[in-house]
């Protein structure tokens, strides 16, 4: 069980904390800056090491006008047997305008007999700038099998908000059950075993970047669809997923499109969390 607050705002030339708020087996890292644009880099940290059967972990993020914060994970998440009760992680995310929100955690990991949901209810303004990633790996099986674990629900709920009120952009919603389906065959993943999302709210996507997206996409390894959504208050939300049979294959991918919007939007360089 846990629960973690941070609020992260504007203070001079950069991005800091302003509250933090940790309980249980959640807590971050004390924050860096990985260039000197101001972006601020948070780690998320479960030193328990793992989600268990009944756990809830709760999540609270808001950045504030103007803000910039960058929020990874120590190492992958991983779901393990969870007999009676499915685990849970519930993630709030708010951004004030102009705030922007990198969401880049290691793989989430589902092993034999898991059954886990994640809901995310995301609030932005019209001029917020929004970019989550995330790759989703079978776990180890001692009969060397994939697809062993019993259920995985994502669930992101994107909420524009205005002065004249909040309206729903997107409900993104997936639902993994691996032994209730032909998991071998077509109409379950393509036949693959991994899968990786991004998901991109901003005033500038629109489906001239969705068709560039995919074009990156091509030299990968992996099927990939983009969908866009409605346009509410001049922002439009975009959602690419793709299939693969690799962990790094779609990290890989998923870190072209996200090292494209770095450098167009931000005139940042690729993303490499490793080298730091």
């Amino acid at each position: 069980m846990g629960r973690l607050e941070l609020q992260v705002a504007v203070r001079g030339q950069r991005s800091v904390a302003v509250h933090q708020y940790h309980q249980g087996a959640l807590r971050v890292l004390r924050p860096h800056y990985l260039d000197d644009s101001g972006q601020v880099c948070f780690v998320l940290v479960n030193p328990g090491g793992a989600y268990l059967g009944a756990d809830l972990f709760l999540i609270d993020v808001e950045v504030a006008e103007g803000g910039d914060l960058l929020l990874t994970t120590q190492s992958a998440t991983k779901i393990y047997r969870t007999p009676g009760s499915f685990a849970e992680q519930r993630m709030t995310l708010r951004l004030g305008e102009r705030a922007r929100l990198e969401l880049a955690p290691d793989q989430l990991i589902a092993y034999r007999e898991a059954s886990y949901r994640q809901n995310t209810h995301i609030t932005v303004r019209p001029s917020s700038s929004l970019v989550m990633a995330e790759v989703i790996t079978p776990g180890w099986s001692p009969d060397g099998a994939s697809f062993r674990y019993e259920e995985l629900r994502l669930r992101n709920e994107i909420v524009v908000e205005t002065d004249d009120g909040a309206r729903l952009l997107a409900l993104d919603n997936l639902l993994i059950r691996p032994l209730a389906a032909d998991v071998t065959g077509m109409g379950f993943m393509e036949g693959f075993s991994h899968l990786g999302s991004l998901v991109v709210v901003d005033a500038r996507v629109n489906q001239v970047l969705s068709d560039e997206l995919h074009a990156l996409t091509l030299d990968h390894k992996a099927h990939t669809g983009i969908s866009l959504t409605r346009t509410l208050a001049g922002t439009t939300g975009l959602v690419l997923r793709s299939l693969s049979n690799s962990t790094e294959e779609l990290n890989r991918l998923l870190g072209t499109c996200t090292a494209l919007l770095r450098e167009r939007w931000h005139q940042q360089e690729p993303l490499n969390l490793r080298k730091y």
